[in-house]
């Protein structure tokens, strides 16, 4: 008797099984704050699965994925916002229609952002969508498109309630609404990662030259690549405006995509449950190190410094690899490299391989 089913073993099915069951269970037995956290999880979980996909699978660094849910949230927030004053529509069916939009535009944008971006690899790929984050939020907040944008002061928006029939609070609806959505991202992403696109962005991430003589097409998979990163990106960014009812260009700033990269180093990248550990660490992190703060040891105080451990995770970045926190902290230590992860030189070493003799060049 065959141990696999549809393609997946025994054993993973016992972990989906198990962590369906817990995450059923959970805004069922906590609070509302727990519930509210944890619903956050899945937002930032959706982003890491971006993330990962770009970063994990195509080899492509990106420190901007925060602009990329400015997009998604912005399309939400200014699709209800626009539609309610111009038109006198406020439903929060309006809230749910956005998702697909924001996703569409963040994924255009981000398909757009990939052309120029083909030039660029390892750190110079990193600077230009670095760039990419510091410039998104003060384009939010130019004072001449505030009329469309709203500026700083943001957009407010109606938290979601639950249909009539459903014995649930607030926060038990949206946890649901988070988690459906990012269990369905999850299976886009698994099948993805298992198919023929799946394949070519591994194919470009462990070597451009072997994949262009595999007959890849660069310029096609990793514009694809950051499209889709993108989009689900966007579906976070969306996500996230529904969840906290407000946005403004400082909920985007530069640190939000400088942690979801640290987090998606965090979870292991090229790992598929990779973002389900980097959303934990992302969220709980810093809650748990303003519990931290407030114990003492005699005179002693421990600092309330999530960045602190997030300082020690960028030491890791340049030789980040697949396979969790655990495997990068100790290849991290002896200076090793792996197939699996982000190769800050790999243009260099392609570009070498390239110029030998019998080889082939890469235009």
């Amino acid at each position: 008797m065959s141990s696999r089913f549809l393609g997946i073993s025994a054993y993973v099915w016992i972990a989906i099984v198990v962590g369906v069951v817990v995450l059923i269970g959970i805004p069922l037995s906590t609070d509302k704050f727990t519930t509210f956290e944890f619903a956050n999880v899945a937002v930032y979980v959706i982003a890491l699965m971006g993330l990962n996909l770009l970063t994990g699978y195509s080899g492509q660094i990106s420190l901007g994925n925060g602009a990329f849910m400015a997009i998604g949230g912005y399309t939400t927030a200014l699709t209800a916002y626009h539609l309610k004053h111009s038109f006198g529509i406020d439903s929060p069916a309006i809230l749910y229609a956005s998702i697909p939009l924001a996703a569409l535009l963040a994924g255009l944008f981000g398909f757009l952002f990939g052309f120029p971006a083909l030039r660029l690899s390892g750190i110079y790929l990193a600077l230009a969508t670095f760039a990419l984050a510091l410039s998104i939020p003060p384009i939010i907040d130019i004072d001449k498109l505030e009329f469309i944008l709203q500026g700083h002061s943001g957009v407010n928006l109606h938290p979601l309630h639950p249909p009539d029939f459903l014995a649930l609070s607030d926060e038990q609806w949206l946890y649901f609404v988070n988690w459906a959505i990012a269990g369905l991202m999850f299976v886009l992403a698994w099948n993805l990662v298992r198919s023929t696109t799946g394949r070519a962005f591994m194919a470009v991430r462990d070597s451009e030259t072997a994949a262009v003589a595999s007959g890849v097409s660069l310029s096609y998979y990793k514009t694809l690549a950051f499209g889709i990163s993108a989009a689900y990106s966007g579906i976070a960014g969306s996500l996230l405006a529904i969840s906290v009812a407000y946005v403004n260009p400082d909920v985007f700033g530069l640190q939000l995509s400088l942690a979801l990269l640290v987090a998606a180093v965090i979870g292991g990248l090229g790992f598929e449950f990779g973002p389900l550990i980097g959303g934990l660490f992302f969220v709980w992190l810093p809650y748990w190190s303003e519990q931290v703060s407030k114990l003492h040891v005699g005179t002693f105080q421990l600092p309330s410094k999530p960045d602190v451990f997030y300082g020690v995770r960028y030491r890791c970045l340049p030789r980040a690899k697949g396979g969790g926190a655990r495997r990068k902290d100790r290849d991290c230590a002896h200076g090793r490299r792996s197939r699996g992860g982000v190769d800050w030189r790999g243009a260099e070493r392609d570009q070498q391989l390239s110029s030998g003799p019998g080889s082939v060049q890469v235009v």
